[in-house]
């Protein structure tokens, strides 16, 4: 215990360090600015709807020495984006893509689709509500590099939060004219290491900045997020035997062999946990009701690379963790892959300016080490709880992979009083899901949808993100 947080604390010193070196970069005039965001416009990607608002995308540099950038791709609001607050949004992995994932199968304005055009207009895009700006990070992941292939051996949770921050205070300088709005961060998955940890970064540093570098920081929200080891581990074995997808005596072998709160595996635990993992070759993980894709158009499996010293510690070191995600169509991530892997797409997005010497991928081949990741991010999910930030957390309610059932043993493990006990909130005509609001934080369910829940109910989806923004309860009667 003494030796991690020597560790945490001299982590925590380097963050400091490299934060306090990227604020001192120089500033950008208002002529540089309105010449960078222009060089960053999108005309009109191929095979794209017509759209009113703008839209950009390009690189900002997060380290000048090492070569380091993170690409991003922004959208102004449908209406009004003046008055409209700026929503980041992060896809998890880790090593994963918010805008393959994101942008293109959830929540942006456009998503892919198999033939002719290539993409459609999502009518439930989440930047009806906000501006909205997707990030791919780390390095390593989509487009985003670095010209020092030795930092892909440095990557982790506290190197992620540090670029993603650094990536912010330089993006604010290119788009100064969003620099007041409200600014909040969402984001699903291992992202639920990610938000809290940037979202910590910025309340701190936004102790110490001048009102030129202050980031107007409102709050954040995740879904189905990777929070805490212990209760995401054992919930996924509970929620798998209460949905009839492992046996009893499967499930009582599980209990009896795997200690949840260990990183390390014996090998009765192995054992158990490869026939639990055996149900997840046949039907989807992520979406326990959806179809599987068994004639991919790329050709992909849908596995990517185990990446070592990543959280759960216990099940991540398993092979049937690391699966790809699925959209309601178990094939679309196939159709995004060829899509931006196109020569003239990449152009338009201004992407792979470096010849980067692999393709675009939704989670990074490249990635196979992680420094740090903690076991729980409940200590500083509670410290900004406590600092007056705007704290949602949702779950869509079919998702195995990190289910419902271990989101409510992580946050009654959080320890926060309980204001309003489990109340159905409403879509229209029909119950979109349960709340619980606790003492500074609002848990959702949304009903019928699985890990992404966006793509699997983008009407609700929209509706909770709506309803955070304006920090607004969810109807709680038929409408």
């Amino acid at each position: 215990m003494a030796i991690s947080k020597l560790l945490f604390s001299y982590m925590h010193l380097v963050l400091l360090f490299v934060v306090v070196s990227a604020r001192h970069q120089p500033s950008v005039t208002g002529h540089e600015a309105k010449a960078q965001q222009q060089a960053d416009r999108i005309g009109r990607l191929p095979g794209q709807p017509a759209v009113s608002f703008k839209q950009y995308s390009g690189y900002v540099t997060v380290n000048e020495s090492h070569g380091r950038a993170l690409f991003y791709w922004f959208f102004e609001a449908t209406e009004s984006p003046e008055n409209k607050p700026l929503l980041l949004w992060l896809n998890g992995g880790p090593g994963c893509s918010s805008i393959g994932y994101g942008e293109a199968e959830e929540l942006g304005p456009f998503l892919t689709q198999k033939g002719q055009p290539e993409l459609r207009f999502n009518n439930h895009s989440w930047n009806k509500a906000a501006n909205l700006l997707f990030l791919e990070s780390p390095i390593g992941v989509g487009f985003s590099y670095s010209n020092t292939s030795s930092d892909l051996n440095d990557l982790g949770d506290t190197i992620t939060a540090k670029d993603s921050y650094i990536f912010l205070v330089n993006w604010f300088k290119r788009f100064p004219q969003f620099k007041s709005h409200e600014f909040y961060i969402a984001g699903e998955s291992y992202a639920g290491h990610y938000v809290p940890q940037l979202s910590e970064v910025i309340f701190d540093e936004n102790k110490h900045v001048s009102k030129e570098e202050y980031i107007n920081f409102k709050g954040f929200m995740i879904g189905n997020a990777l929070m805490d080891d212990e209760t995401d581990q054992k919930g996924m074995i509970d929620y798998a035997w209460d949905h009839a997808v492992i046996s009893d005596h499967l499930f009582d072998e599980l209990q009896l062999e795997c200690n949840f709160s260990e990183r390390n595996l014996t090998d009765a635990c192995n054992t158990a946990l490869q026939k639990y993992y055996e149900v997840y070759n046949i039907i989807d993980m992520y979406s326990l009701y959806a179809p599987s894709c068994y004639k991919n158009s790329t050709g992909s499996t849908r596995q990517f690379r185990m990446i070592h010293g990543i959280a759960p510690h216990l099940f991540s070191k398993h092979e049937g963790w690391h699966k790809k995600p699925a959209g309601y169509d178990p094939c679309l991530s196939g159709y995004t892959e060829t899509y931006l892997n196109r020569a003239d797409v990449q152009k338009s997005l201004h992407a792979n300016v470096t010849k980067i010497p692999y393709p675009w991928t939704h989670c990074s081949d490249s990635i196979s080490f992680w420094n740090d990741a903690p076991a729980s991010v409940l200590p500083v999910i509670r410290k900004l709880v406590n600092g007056g930030l705007r704290v949602w957390v949702f779950s869509g309610d079919t998702d195995g992979r990190i289910p419902v059932t271990a989101t409510r043993l992580t946050l009654k493990k959080l320890g926060l009083k309980t204001v309003k006990d489990w109340t159905p909130w409403y879509s229209s005509q029909q119950v979109g899901g349960w709340t619980i609001e606790y003492e500074g934080l609002m848990f959702v369910t949304v009903r019928g949808a699985g890990h992404q829940v966006p793509t699997f109910k983008p009407k609700e989806g929209l509706q909770l993100v709506r309803h955070f923004l304006a920090n607004k309860e969810l109807p709680i009667t038929p409408f």
